[in-house]
């Protein structure tokens, strides 16, 4: 149920004004744990400002809907859906300086075709990324950990794609005024296509984001469905939240008239150059810091292994020597 569940508990927000403020204090920690040695008067001009980093997350959100629209086998909705929140969440309270986009959000989407039991094999995976997919394998992995620390374990998504179909059930029993409901499911999947887009669903519960998808639908039919609203769905017991729901579902599709707006590539270069230059080098897989950390790690690992291995051959020459005795 949603209103017991973590996503409701704790990666629910009061509004876009809370979630903005809480990026800023993010981007302004990572200035100031990094920026030590450059003047304050220049550190936007090395570092991105916050309008920045939300741009450059804004990018990455529609690569990740376009690497999963392609993904081969075809992946399910609600895998999307998993992994867009799980991008939405880490970059609240982790900057893209600190951690590249474009490594978040793969292990976004490998980690939710796990939790969502969506089951593709590491190589299966990686096969529909361009490029060195050996290396793409190893980020993925190396950050899978991350990731769900950064989520605090808290894995499981509440899509509105159950929702949608509750709704669609509950119209084809007890709505008459709408002719065959199944004509609604273009126009729901436009909203929900979108959605993921948005904050809204940092903001909003899933039923809300589900009839909105509906009532958007039914208006582009030039359907009207106020009375199943008013009357069916909530009933004369239901009116004092009728209000809550109408400005919700008037925010959400706001905001998603909103996520047509796509970022400018030219600016959107400049970006990424600038994030190149200020990025965390401890996490960049091409800096030497990281490749050596990750040798050091390796070098533990193969001695923590050689260690466990003397130890079993010391066990078993024991073992000889008792047997021979």
């Amino acid at each position: 149920m949603f209103p017991t569940s973590t996503q409701c508990k704790y990666w629910m927000f009061s509004s876009e004004e809370e979630l903005n403020q809480l990026r800023e204090k993010t981007n302004t920690k990572h200035i100031q744990a990094y920026g030590k040695n450059v003047p304050e008067a220049n550190r936007y001009d090395y570092f991105l400002t916050p309008v920045e980093e939300s741009l450059m997350a804004k990018r990455y959100e529609l690569f990740l809907r376009d690497f999963c629209k392609g993904f081969s086998p075809p992946m399910p909705r609600n895998v999307t859906g998993t992994a867009f929140h799980y991008f939405k969440r880490f970059y609240v309270n982790n900057s893209v300086m600190n951690y590249h986009p474009k490594e978040i959000m793969v292990t976004c989407v490998y980690l939710a075709c796990k939790v969502e039991e969506f089951n593709v094999s590491i190589g299966q995976f990686v096969s529909n990324i361009k490029g060195d997919r050996e290396k793409a394998s190893d980020i993925i992995l190396n950050n899978e950990l991350l990731l769900m620390e950064q989520l605090n374990y808290h894995l499981a998504i509440h899509n509105p794609f159950r929702p949608v179909e509750g709704l669609i059930i509950d119209i084809k029993t007890r709505c008459q005024s709408l002719n065959d409901p199944e004509r609604l499911r273009p126009g729901i999947d436009q909203l929900l296509d979108k959605v993921f887009l948005t904050d809204a669903i940092l903001l909003y519960s899933p039923s809300q984001m589900a009839l909105a998808a509906i009532l958007h639908a039914a208006s582009k039919l030039q359907e009207n469905l106020d009375s199943y609203v008013t009357d069916t769905l909530f009933g004369v017991d239901g009116r004092g939240k009728l209000e809550e729901l109408i400005e919700a579902v008037r925010g959400i599709r706001s905001m998603v008239k909103m996520a047509d707006v796509n970022p400018d590539k030219n600016q959107m270069k400049l970006i990424e150059k600038k994030l190149e230059k200020c990025r965390n080098p401890d996490n960049n897989p091409d800096s030497e810091i990281y490749k050596k950390r990750m040798q050091a790690l390796l070098d533990d690992e193969d001695e923590v292994y050689n260690q466990i291995m003397n130890s079993n051959t010391e066990l078993d020459n024991s073992t000889l020597n008792m047997q021979a005795l």
